[in-house]
């Protein structure tokens, strides 16, 4: 990915005309975009790593797989969350690790973790870049140095199994690499959320990633079968079954651990056919509350379609502004997406029975556009982002999960602690929101919030994402549900899993690694 920014060269594009008025009349910002510097020209901290070290672990993984080249570093430290990006464009000497570090294989890994174990180096593994939680921020801490461990060079797909439709997937490999090697063998993982394109297996593993899909095929952490672990203390191969009585899943322990635990080298999931046909159809529901309520009938009846989301009244109307009226939908309202995939007679029977629940409920039918419009551009997001902040808009995103019972009053407080916050700082942003994972006892809510920038933006968002977080608690959310703990979520998880769940995490963590190198600053207290 670019360096300063979301995905490649070509997925940006300047504002267009009618986003750019918007901006005048709501914000009272121009919308030109900011002027862009070359990375060759971003100061860099000087890398604190000895000679002596670099001679260490070019012993490890060669010479040619030990960079403290500026650009490797740069696009090596951090993720892309917008503080991330807004850091990444301030002004002034950036912090990175300071080595880039790739490992071939699991025995490569196993033996570097070992040599920065036993010589004080901090160690971040790095998959895609993805992350928008600080999960990947080279934090040195009481460390000589600190590296970036990428795993791109772990990419292969090293067992297929059709007749238990499993995988052996290496976790450097990207979701497009994996569907395309599964492909070959008429096979799909069905795990695509917005970070699909660049975010890898390992990073799906490690953050217990949810994809679009989710309502269809389920989280990430529900395909694991297996994993492949490598520590500073030695290597973990967790799952022999399918399911077990042997004990807690560690399985669990280790996914979601955010590389604080260990490395994940290799993942064996759960796979599918790729699916004979795709159906599509949206809805719109007069009011948000009608539409959370539609979508808990179908999921609790069973009858889950593939995707499944609702946007509220002010996602719906933006989105209205931004791509016109379609095919004859109604402005206004709540707009509902769903897909479903699999065989001819499947799609047709879960579609239909799906259809006569969201009527019932409420839902007016639109027909396939909407829908497919969606599916086209659900991983360009990050792309009008970037463009906002180059315009003076600060554009962010958070999500939470809950209860169906809970859902409205997690949503109002959420959304008044935004609102409130941001206009106390002097600048009135647009809070909108949507469903993106559904559950039978309950859903995700993921906001976006678009306001003007500050003079200090990352303050200003740290304001509010403070403001969010204490929201989230005290309405008995989940602090995250999808994009992990990193850096950002640390803050409240005590408040998560309380003080002897803290302990528990602190003596598994103690006895992988010792030392405490494997990212430190992240998801444990």
């Amino acid at each position: 990915m670019v360096w300063d920014a979301w995905g490649s060269p070509s997925g940006h594009k300047p504002l267009p005309e009618k986003i750019r008025g918007l901006l005048g009349q709501v914000f009272g910002v121009s919308g030109e975009p900011a002027t862009r510097r070359d990375e060759g020209d971003v100061p860099l901290r000087p890398s604190a790593l000895t000679p002596e070290q670099h001679a260490g672990l070019v012993a490890v993984v060669g010479a040619g797989n030990v960079s403290t080249d500026h650009r490797d570093r740069l696009r090596h430290a951090g993720g892309k969350s917008t503080p991330d990006l807004l850091r990444r464009r301030a002004t002034g000497e950036q912090d990175a690790p300071d080595a880039v570090l790739f490992p071939a294989d699991h025995a490569e890994v196993l033996a570097l973790l070992e040599y920065c174990s036993a010589h004080a180096i901090a160690v971040v593994p790095f998959g895609g870049g993805t992350s928008v939680v600080g999960g990947l921020d080279p934090v040195r801490g009481a460390f000589d140095a600190v590296l970036a461990v990428d795993l791109r060079r772990l990419d292969t797909l090293t067992r297929v199994d059709p007749v238990s439709s499993t995988a052996t997937l290496g976790a450097g490999l990207t979701g497009p690499q994996a569907e395309e090697l599964l492909g070959a063998h008429g096979l799909s993982l069905g795990h695509f959320p917005q970070s699909f394109e660049y975010a890898t297996i390992g990073g799906f593993a490690a953050t217990r990633s949810s994809g679009q899909a989710s309502a269809g095929y389920g989280r990430f952490d529900d395909m694991i079968q297996h994993l492949r672990i490598a520590t500073p203390r030695g290597t973990l191969d967790l799952g022999r079954a399918p399911a077990s009585a042997a004990g807690p899943d560690l399985r669990e322990l280790f996914s979601g651990s955010e590389g604080t635990l260990g490395i994940i080298t290799e993942v064996t999931l759960r796979v599918h056919p790729v699916p004979e046909t795709t159906a599509y159809q949206a809805w719109s529901f007069p009011d948000f509350a009608t539409g959370a309520a539609a979508l808990r009938s179908v999921i609790q009846a069973g009858a889950a379609p593939t995707v499944m989301r609702l946007s509220d009244e002010a996602e719906t109307g933006l989105n209205l502004a931004r791509a016109g009226d379609v095919g004859g939908a109604p402005v206004g309202g709540c707009l509902a997406v769903t897909t479903f995939e699999g065989t001819a007679a499947h799609v047709a029977a879960r579609s239909a029975e799906a259809a006569d629940l969201l009527a019932a409920a409420g839902g007016t039918a639109l027909g396939e556009t909407p829908a497919k419009e969606w599916e086209h551009g659900r991983f360009s997001a990050p792309y009008l982002r970037d463009a906002l902040l180059d315009a003076g808009i600060l554009c962010e995103t958070l999500e939470t999960a809950t209860s169906w019972s809970n859902l409205a009053e997690l949503k109002a407080k959420v959304t008044a602690a935004l609102t409130e916050s941001l206009t106390a700082q002097g600048a009135p942003a647009l809070v909108m929101c949507h469903i993106s994972h559904t559950y039978p006892t309950g859903a995700s809510l993921y906001f976006t919030i678009v306001g003007k920038q500050a003079d200090d933006p990352i303050a200003q968002w740290a304001r509010a994402k403070r403001a969010a977080g204490d929201a989230i608690i005290a309405a008995s959310g989940t602090i995250t549900h999808h994009h992990a703990v990193g850096a950002d979520h640390r803050p409240w998880m005590t408040a998560e899993i309380g003080d002897l769940g803290v302990r528990v995490l602190r003596a598994v963590k103690q006895t992988v690694d010792p030392a405490g190198i494997l990212n430190p600053g992240k998801l444990i207290p």
